[in-house]
């Protein structure tokens, strides 16, 4: 069957057809594009279900949307005080990805019966106990835990580590000892695991134009995922002769869903950026996805031959700097930076040949690097159907809502 799917050119023309009516800067979303990563999430996932990372969309009506699907279950929040908006306003199924130090969130949660059910914290240290008893005010409801399990690589003994710094806990001895202390521990109740592997599921293993480094991705990541997948059934094993009534195991990310999905150990999976696909997420050999979330900037100069300059533009995403954090000049197709200035505060600068054929007042749709800061930017996200704008959903910005 031959491949339908829209090009650049007949997106880009599309894009500006259906939001001609609106000024720019703007950021839209194509619904058509994410419900078709959704549907590959769901198909990738094998029949587990997918809680959504909230992080990657921050914006609740598109995560009602993936909620309303048959494959999605539950959220994964970035911060307490998202977990407890989000609970309050109808998500019942919150699990809070990191640790948090937001007492006042704490004493709003141990005295909230609606909330305690809802939402569950994440621990990797007794420490967070002891902040989470010192922060009750009075609360006594029962404090729904998760643990997580460290995911990195350690080779050659311990003195090579690849994978983020999260958790302290890398063996399952280390974690079912946690375990043991938030069981004996009034006031909490375990209930998940969770094990985030980034340098499986967040790193592209398929560089354009680098076929040494995508080879190299590769065998790291075919290492990371036996021995991860032996130590996570493994510590999965020891938490549950402390905790046999563990509601869940999460574990994967957008690029290693179908991979941590066939994990018997593992109960569900978590995925977030495969519903926006921003530039980061182009060249994994495990899945091809759809840009759906761009952000369009104004043509407002033309110093000279090849050379606009666009409003705005300076939106860098989060993680170590380099250019691969800077949005992406998307279409029309062949603009790039200025080496000298990069996207900037105010005004950028874009290079190229496709430059003579933009006037002032055309716009320059980019994409960005991560998926969820998009959203930190702009207040709605337009909603584009076919050639059309069909509506505009907000943001958590839209909404007054600045979680971090």
């Amino acid at each position: 069957m031959p491949d339908v799917t829209p090009g650049p050119a007949a997106d880009r023309a599309r894009y500006d057809r259906a939001t001609a009516h609106l000024d720019a800067p703007l950021a839209v979303v194509d619904l058509e594009a994410f419900d078709a990563n959704a549907a590959d999430l769901v198909r990738r996932a094998r029949g587990k279900p997918v809680r959504v990372a909230s992080k990657s969309v921050r914006c609740r009506t598109l995560l009602e949307r993936v909620l309303a699907r048959d494959g999605f279950a539950g959220v994964m929040s970035f911060t307490l005080a998202e977990s407890l908006w989000l609970a309050r306003s109808g998500i019942d199924d919150v699990l809070l990805a990191y640790p948090s130090a937001d007492r006042a969130g704490f004493a709003e949660l141990a005295a909230d019966p609606k909330l305690a059910q809802s939402v569950t914290v994440m621990v990797d240290d007794v420490a967070q106990l002891d902040l989470v008893d010192a922060a009750r005010d009075g609360g006594t409801q029962e404090i729904r835990v998760c643990l997580e399990l460290d995911t990195s690589l350690r080779l050659l003994g311990g003195r090579v580590r690849i994978g983020a710094l999260r958790s302290p806990l890398h063996s399952p001895t280390r974690l079912a000892e946690l375990a043991r202390a938030v069981t004996r521990r009034p006031g909490f109740r375990l209930i998940g695991l969770m094990a985030y592997e980034g340098h499986v599921a967040g790193v592209g293993d398929d560089a354009p134009g680098n076929w040494a480094r995508s080879r190299g991705v590769r065998l790291m990541q075919r290492t990371a995922r036996r021995e991860l997948a032996a130590r996570r059934a493994a510590a999965v094993h020891a938490v549950r002769r402390v905790a046999p009534d563990l509601e869940f195991v999460n574990g994967g990310g957008t690029g290693s869903v179908q991979h941590t999905a066939a994990e018997d150990a593992v109960t569900e999976v978590a995925a977030g950026s495969g519903l926006f696909v921003p530039r980061l997420f182009d060249h994994y050999t495990s899945f091809t996805g759809r840009p759906a979330a761009l952000f369009a900037l104004p043509v407002v100069r033309r110093p000279g031959v090849g050379v606009v300059t666009v409003l705005g533009g300076g939106y860098p995403a989060s993680g170590a700097p380099g250019a691969d954090r800077l949005p992406q000049p998307y279409l029309p197709e062949g603009l790039r930076y200025d080496g000298q200035e990069g996207a900037g505060e105010v005004q950028t600068p874009l290079l190229g040949a496709a430059a003579d054929d933009l006037l002032v007042g055309d716009r320059v749709w980019f994409r960005h690097a991560k998926a969820g800061e998009l959203c930190e930017r702009f207040a709605e996200l337009h909603v584009i159907e076919g050639d059309r704008v069909t509506g505009s959903f907000p943001t958590y910005r839209g909404e007054g809502q600045t979680f971090l």
